[in-house]
């Protein structure tokens, strides 16, 4: 068992980053993200489910949901793995955001005075299609295509791709920097690097400490790493069964764990094991059987 714990688990980074005596750890960090264009002095926490406005209608589940000083709402989040309509998705939650902001009535006298909403998706195993090699961090905002001005500030996506984060102690320049590589190297470190000491790091590193853990707390951090673990064995083993095998000749047993103990979609198998989408729904209705 390492030191400190894995702050990119559902459980660590919701426990670290996600309660109330934590949020200077979140405000340090969402300041370093938008790095001078906002200052957030203050935050508050909200619920993280949105049921839709319908009995039918299908709700937004975030994984950390903030509120700021200025009244505008920071959705954070953690992906592991790629997702099916990704970007799709986020236009989605954000737009949840932005419509739940207009008055029941009167909405001549609200002017459609909105709030800004802004999403920073933390990409751990995974990047994103049209992505350059090169660039881990993107910040997508409404602009002129032909000039490249924005258009609307105050909606804002921030795609964070730790895979291509691969800086070295001695290469990092900024409090950024910093940030990002504690991220994904924490649960490997035995002690807070002295670059690293300053009050908000050490704090850091204090609360991520698993010695310091509850024993219901360490219970919850080991199911949620026993979860990632098995997450990845699945992914691993696809990805090197889809190498091996043509796209058409994959292991039933590669499909049926995608299917049985990820629950993925027919596309999202389909994606991750290389065969066809018909190929899945095929051992998926013989799994039903």
């Amino acid at each position: 068992m390492s030191k400190y714990i894995d702050l990119l688990t559902d459980y660590s980074f919701k426990r670290i980053f996600g309660t109330d005596p934590n949020r200077d750890l979140l405000i340090d960090f969402l300041n370093e993200v938008f790095r001078g264009r906002k200052i957030i002095t203050d935050l508050i926490y909200n619920k993280n489910e949105h049921p839709g406005d319908h009995i039918h209608e299908g709700g937004a589940i975030f994984d950390l949901l903030c509120t700021g000083d200025d009244g505008e709402r920071f959705i954070i989040e953690v992906q592991r793995g790629k997702q099916e309509n990704f970007k799709q998705r986020a236009l989605f939650y954000t737009s949840r955001l932005i419509t739940e902001q207009a008055p029941k009535g009167r909405r001549s006298e609200w002017g459609y005075h909105i709030n800004g909403v802004y999403l920073i998706a933390l990409l751990e195993d995974f990047a994103l299609s049209d992505s350059p090699t090169n660039e881990y961090l993107h910040d997508i905002y409404l602009c002129n295509r032909q000039t490249g001005r924005i258009f609307y500030k105050d909606l804002g996506y921030t795609y964070i791709e730790l895979l291509k984060f691969v800086k070295t102690e001695s290469q990092l320049e900024t409090e950024l920097d910093k940030w990002l590589f504690v991220l994904k190297n924490m649960s490997s470190m035995d002690k807070i690097p002295v670059y690293l000491r300053k009050p908000i790091f050490e704090k850091l590193f204090n609360v991520a400490e698993y010695s310091n853990l509850t024993k219901e707390e360490k219970k919850m951090y080991d199911h949620s790493m026993k979860y990632k673990w098995d997450n990845k064995n699945v992914l691993d083993y696809a990805k090197k069964e889809g190498m091996e095998k043509g796209r058409e000749e994959k292991s039933r047993a590669v499909v049926e764990n995608l299917i049985v103990k990820l629950g993925l979609s027919n596309e999202q198998a389909a994606d991750v094991a290389a065969v066809s989408v018909e190929y899945v729904a095929k051992v998926r209705a013989e799994i039903k059987k």
